[in-house]
């Protein structure tokens, strides 16, 4: 029997580069509640009523409880369609100037096989529209850069805590929480969350997490040795508060099994398995690629998920990335090329505060090179506990020709102006991009095709190194698990991109 999914909508995310940046609809205006959910807390009129009852448990682990549950559980027990949960509505008046039309046929909600789906018409619309409410106009606050170092610029939205003294804090959506267990998901950005006594991060991008600082005491993190050693290093955050747990070890907390297995995104990041007493199973994927070592592992192999949150960044038939190995090949044998052509030039590869690591490794290994970066980054190297990284990192520019520097440094301008500094030792500057927003449908893995920008003496690569799964791979990682139902945390802020992913879960589950 086929298992039946689920698309949740866990509002719109932009992406820069490769890491994801939230904008999710939780609303701070102080006239739209919304409850420990996320969703709105009042009574919606008798033609827009669904039944919520705060006290509700989100936990799905009896399927035979009353009717009175809450969304967030009522969503989980639901099969293909999360739709059955709203009854009819037809809004011709929207505020948008859109007509959105929900029809739920109830034969299918009952289980009748009569129905086809051709006979079930359904607009997917925000989730205001859906709970018959008017969409708030809300200002958006402007963006600050924040600093952590002396690279690695992130963005956070400025807000005036002050300005309002009966404001709301902001409330963790249900999506980031795990079912039946008093654990949330890279949800440090809501402060203290009612009922979360455990607080588990992914990794450390600065969009997973958000709202991390010294100050922190809502509740013990759980993370990676990797990640808890950042956590203290770069945010200063109270190691009172931060517990590591080593990779492929089983830990119970609170009564859960938990499994942290390696992601293959960046260093320290992991796929989190919550296993209940109960038997259910919750995978989150935080960020990862996926990878053919992912189909060896015993406990994806041998234990069935129920509800896999994935990482869906790059969930688009156009991403048919090559593999890491083969672009890293591609990297070094391009170097190669060009210090033969001119052996005066430097070598500059682009990476995150932490990411990208073996696009580097890789030619230090295969020139025989050291590598230089700043003190900050050397630090944050360092950290990784690496001897292989270690042992190549060099303090002086001077002393290597292989260079790391900020990806958003890459630009003919800010190389040009770096390689003066250097203007003694080269003639030329060779950079590298590596992410997968530099892939090409008409170049896909023949990497040679490649075109390089040039303008005077710096060439800048773009190569298709991405450390998030391509299309294939998610489909060959949701076939390896089969869910029960699967909720995409990348890439759905509006009804296009649900409804396309929703149908490619479709197509990957049949039979």
């Amino acid at each position: 029997m086929r298992p039946m999914i689920s698309v949740a909508i866990t509002g719109g995310e932009v992406v820069e580069d490769e890491q994801e940046f939230e904008t999710n609809i939780e609303s701070s205006d102080s006239h739209i509640l919304l409850d420990d959910n996320g969703f709105p807390s009042f009574q919606l009129d008798p033609e827009h009523h669904v039944d919520q009852n705060d006290n509700a448990s989100s936990s799905i682990t009896n399927q035979q409880e009353s009717e009175s549950d809450s969304f967030a559980s009522d969503f989980y027990r639901s099969g293909t369609d999360w739709s059955c949960l709203l009854l009819q509505h037809h809004d011709d008046d929207d505020d948008d100037g859109d007509v959105d039309t929900i029809t739920v046929d109830s034969n299918r909600i009952n289980g009748h096989n009569g129905t086809t789906q051709s006979e079930r018409k359904m607009k997917q619309a925000n989730l205001f529209q859906m709970w018959g409410l008017k969409k708030p106009h809300l200002s958006q606050p402007p963006l600050k850069k924040m600093k952590i170092g002396s690279e690695g610029t992130h963005f956070t939205k400025k807000t005036n805590v002050s300005a309002n003294p009966n404001s709301r804090p902001r409330l963790c959506p249900f999506y980031k929480k795990i079912p039946g267990t008093p654990f949330t998901v890279d949800a440090f950005r809501y402060g203290h969350i009612e009922g979360c006594s455990a607080y588990f991060l992914t990794h450390f991008h600065y969009d997973h997490y958000g709202g991390l600082s010294k100050g922190w005491s809502h509740g013990p993190i759980y993370c990676t040795p990797i990640t808890a050693r950042l956590l203290a290093m770069c945010l200063s955050v109270n190691p009172l508060f931060i517990c590591p747990l080593e990779l492929n070890t089983e830990h119970v907390i609170k009564g859960v099994r938990v499994v942290l297995l390696e992601a293959n995104h960046c260093p320290g990041a992991a796929l989190i398995d919550f296993r209940l007493p109960n038997g259910q199973c919750y995978l989150h994927t935080g960020d990862f690629r996926a990878c053919k070592l992912m189909q060896t592992c015993p406990l994806l192999l041998n234990e069935r998920v129920n509800v896999l949150f994935l990482d869906t960044t790059y969930c688009n038939p156009k991403y048919k990335f090559p593999s890491k190995e083969d672009v890293l090949s591609y990297v070094v044998r391009t170097t190669q090329n060009c210090l033969k052509r001119q052996p005066k030039t430097l070598v500059v590869v682009g990476a995150y505060s932490i990411g990208k690591e073996s696009v580097y490794l890789a030619i230090s290994k295969a020139l025989g090179v050291k590598i230089y970066a700043n003190a900050s980054r050397r630090r944050v190297l360092h950290s990784f506990g690496w001897p292989e990284l270690s042992g190549v990192l060099c303090s002086h520019g001077k002393d290597t020709l292989l260079h790391v520097l900020p990806i958003s440094s890459l630009r003919f301008e800010t190389l040009r102006d770096y390689l003066k500094t250097y203007k003694d030792q080269y003639a030329a500057v060779l950079a590298f991009r590596p992410t997968g927003w530099t892939y090409s449908e008409t170049i896909g893995n023949q990497l040679d095709l490649i075109k390089p920008s040039t303008k005077g003496n710096v060439t800048i690569f773009g190569v298709p190194y991405s450390e998030h799964s391509s299309f294939t791979e998610l489909r060959e990682f949701v076939q390896l698990l089969r869910p029960d139902k699967i909720i995409p945390t990348v890439n759905v802020g509006n009804a296009t991109n649900r409804d396309k992913m929703h149908s490619y879960f479709r197509e990957w589950l049949k039979g």
